[in-house]
């Protein structure tokens, strides 16, 4: 799935700025179109990684690029103290869950050091433009013990299940999200996984970032993949 950065790609400002656009953009109907191109298994994983945080009711979890608040809900429902952050206002004012939220880049958050006990983040990991200063951040916000789920795509090792995964994620999705939403957003969403890291330099990047007990979990055949992992240190 992943490659180097096209010229097409922006990087930098560019793209911080296209992200946050994009998303202001396709925030009405981001949800639906999530639910039609995943067949719903989005929920399902939402609700996967936030049992696999492993953490007693009341915790106090960050949802990292909440979007229009699919995480928040699931973590709220379980019993968990939740707020967001998100980079686009378009989807902070789109999110109807009435938990706190703050507009904030993932690399730079408005929280104490050590202040929460857990974080999430949902298909939001290609779209930072300094994955490494968003993984630090984690590491500062968290406790000792803290543990993170990452939600992100990814491709099966199934030779047939990663060809129709191909087939429809770059050339089903985008004319789906065209009619839908915006085409530019979704024709720009097949090509933003150059962006996302091999799976052994995401786990790099955690355990630099003051992380351990790094997990990959393939879900649904490795149509999405889940990184788990513990803030190092005694809680």
């Amino acid at each position: 799935m992943n490659g180097p950065v096209t010229e097409e790609l922006p990087a930098g400002a560019a793209k911080t700025a296209l992200v946050r656009s994009m998303f202001d953009t396709i925030a009405p109907r981001y949800d639906m179109v999530n639910r039609l191109i995943t067949f719903g298994l989005d929920v399902r994983w939402r609700t996967v990684s936030v049992r696999a945080l492993g953490l007693p009711s009341g915790s106090r979890i960050l949802d990292l690029a909440c979007g229009t608040g699919d995480f928040l809900a699931i973590l709220r429902r379980r019993g968990f103290h939740a707020l967001g952050a998100d980079l686009s206002t378009g989807m902070l004012d789109a999110n109807r869950t009435g938990l706190p939220l703050v507009l904030a880049d993932g690399s730079e958050l408005p929280l104490r050091s050590g202040s929460l006990d857990g974080a999430t983040c949902g298909y939001a990991l290609r779209n930072f433009t300094d994955l490494e200063s968003v993984f630090a951040e984690l590491g500062r916000v968290l406790r000792p013990g803290g543990r993170i789920g990452l939600l992100e795509v990814a491709e099966p090792d199934q030779p047939l299940l990663a060809a129709g995964d191909r087939l429809w994620f770059r050339h089903v999705v985008p004319v789906i999200g065209g009619l839908l939403s915006d085409p530019s957003a979704y024709r720009y969403l097949p090509r933003s996984t150059a962006y996302l890291p091999e799976p052994h330099c995401l786990r790099s990047m955690l355990l630099s970032a003051g992380f351990s007990m790094v997990n990959r979990r393939a879900l649904s055949g490795g149509l999405s993949q889940l990184l788990t992992a513990t803030r190092r240190g005694r809680p």
